[in-house]
């Protein structure tokens, strides 16, 4: 498919000389960022937000901690409800962690995703009043279980609900409800994972208590990061510290589930990063709730014995290459049956009884990905078809989904993620409402994707020290993108491919004044009319060979 770059526009003289104790290049970086003066650039480089991060300016932080320590007082049966996705279940293990520590009778529930779907239900819910739960914390759900949540309290549950998407127009009647985004809450950072939100609960419970041997939240943080990266949180403000944070603690290797993790996913847990965790560990973490139970996924991060870790992680590890199979095959259903439905729809639509519903999402990205199109795959069972949803920055699909929400059985999500459940009979008359929502959005709309760069430069500048300072821009990933360059009119010195499928492209490239070897992933194809000058859009790094360290181009994308 064919990519519009898009280069940001030059610092301003007035942010030149705001930020002029920082190298030139650093400067364009931090601008792009949106950090323009000395004092910006600085706490954010130092991870540093504008607030104090207490836990006491969440709504109904008081009330929540103040009857979970009740509840540890009285021995009631606590409950951690969580999500089948990393978030949840990082989100869980946090919960489930700091309450044991604080001597609660506490336990988790994951709902399974092929029985019960998302969130809490009430059978689940009827279950665990039967089993003497006296008191459900949700996590990473239930900010729009308004029946549910009201079923709870009929049952004589107190309900405390921690969530960080969106509220719909009436809340669910908790006993209170944790969530930056709810109206009449004054915390400043709106983008918590869920995890992130558990932490906050964690840290004041840990301050209203002392008798804690020497835990404190930081210990917690490891969690914060892997859900935090793995949900695709924006990696700024208050996210931006927690992860920096956290992966200080991920690289301290104290979890010994996540030690495993990362030796079968070949990650050096000492010097762990933001992109390990989100094709590295995320993905075999998730795997687990996508083909069978979270749970599996959650014991790992709550094991402490070396040898059953181990077995765990290798298990987690067959379940993603499953999970991989799976997703490759129905990706190539998935294709044939939208594009036969309709070839040139400005969303594209597949669904089977053959699907599988833990894989759909992956299914439908791909799909996004491949004709920047919004997309959406399902799976069909008797009475409904449940579906995922990806799309583009030119599309909310949520908001598509709201307008739609007469035909809908439930809905929710965000701009460029949602998901869905309809009645089989009302799928006809839904696609063609979304398609004709889709066809007024996008008419006129040039369906390219946009790569943004930072800026253009010459390879002569880029230096080992330049990349020392792009790591005090670290954590980078979704909100927060590691530096992306152009570099025009570059010779091909040589040419090859490789991988095992010879799938991948190695060049070494020359601007006249410096020469570099580039890599460029699932670019092979490109080899035969590859011409002798290019264009390059790259980020760069370290490549290790020999016991050499080289600088390298990551190619990301190339113009003849």
């Amino acid at each position: 498919m064919q990519t519009r770059w898009q280069i940001q526009a030059p610092l301003t003289p007035e942010a030149d000389q705001a930020l002029e104790k920082f190298p030139p290049i650093l400067r364009q970086l931090l601008f792009n960022r949106g950090y323009a003066t000395d004092a910006e650039a600085r706490a954010f480089l130092k991870a540093a937000p504008d607030h104090t991060m207490s836990p006491w300016a969440l709504k109904d932080m008081a009330i929540a901690v103040d009857r979970i320590i009740q509840a540890i007082e009285q021995k009631e049966k606590i409950i951690i409800y969580g999500d089948y996705d990393v978030d949840g279940v990082t989100s869980t293990a946090l919960l489930v962690q700091v309450l044991r520590v604080l001597n609660g009778d506490v336990h988790a529930y994951i709902p399974n995703r092929f029985d019960e779907g998302y969130g809490l239900n009430m059978d689940a819910l009827d279950q665990l009043a039967k089993d003497g739960a006296g008191l459900i914390i949700t996590v990473d759900c239930g900010i729009r279980s308004v029946d549910e949540v009201a079923h709870a309290r009929d049952l004589g549950l107190a309900l405390i609900i921690t969530d960080h998407h969106t509220p719909g127009d009436v809340l669910p009647p908790a006993l209170a409800i944790i969530n930056p985004k709810q109206n009449g809450d004054t915390y400043p950072e709106k983008y918590l994972a869920g995890v992130g939100i558990a932490y906050k609960m964690a840290q004041g419970l840990l301050e209203k208590n002392q008798g804690t041997n020497g835990f404190t939240a930081d210990k917690l943080l490891d969690l914060v990061a892997l859900g935090t990266v793995a949900d695709l949180a924006p990696l700024t403000g208050e996210n931006h510290a927690l992860v920096r944070k956290g992966l200080r603690v991920m690289r301290n290797a104290q979890r010994q589930g996540l030690v495993s993790l990362a030796a079968v996913a070949g990650v050096n847990i000492k010097e762990v990063t933001a992109m390990n965790i989100g094709f590295g560990l995320g993905p075999r973490l998730n795997a687990a709730g996508r083909l069978d139970s979270a749970i599996a996924a959650l014991d790992l991060l709550m094991e402490t014995d070396f040898m059953k870790t181990g077995e765990m992680a290798q298990a987690l590890e067959i379940q993603n290459r499953e999970r991989q199979t799976i997703t490759r095959e129905m990706q190539q259903q998935a294709e044939v049956i939208a594009l036969a439905d309709d070839p040139d729809a400005l969303l594209l639509f597949a669904a089977s009884p053959e699907f599988n519903p833990g894989v759909v999402g992956l299914a439908a990205s791909r799909l996004a990905d491949i004709y920047y199109r919004p997309a959406i795959v399902g799976e069909v069972d008797e009475e409904t078809t449940r579906c995922s949803c990806r799309s583009i920055p030119e599309f909310h699909i949520t908001e598509a989904l709201d307008e739609c929400a007469d035909l809908l059985v439930r809905h929710g999500g965000h701009a460029a993620a949602a998901g869905f459940t309809v009645r089989n009979e009302n799928v006809g008359i839904l696609l063609k409402r979304l398609r004709e929502i889709a066809t007024e959005k996008l008419a006129g709309v040039d369906l390219r994707p946009v790569l943004v760069a930072d800026m253009e430069l010459g390879l002569e500048s880029l230096s080992f020290e330049m990349l020392e300072h792009f790591n005090y821009l670290e954590p980078t990933g979704y909100g927060n993108p590691r530096p992306i360059f152009v570099s025009r009119n570059l010779r091909v010195k040589s040419s090859r491919t490789v991988g095992q499928d010879q799938s991948h492209l190695k060049l070494t490239l020359s601007d006249g004044e410096a020469t570099l070897d580039a890599i460029a992933f699932r670019l092979g194809h490109l080899k035969p009319d590859l011409p002798p000058k290019i264009d390059l859009l790259f980020t760069f790094e370290v490549s290790e060979w020999n016991g050499r360290k080289l600088l390298q181009l990551n190619v990301k994308d190339i113009k003849f």
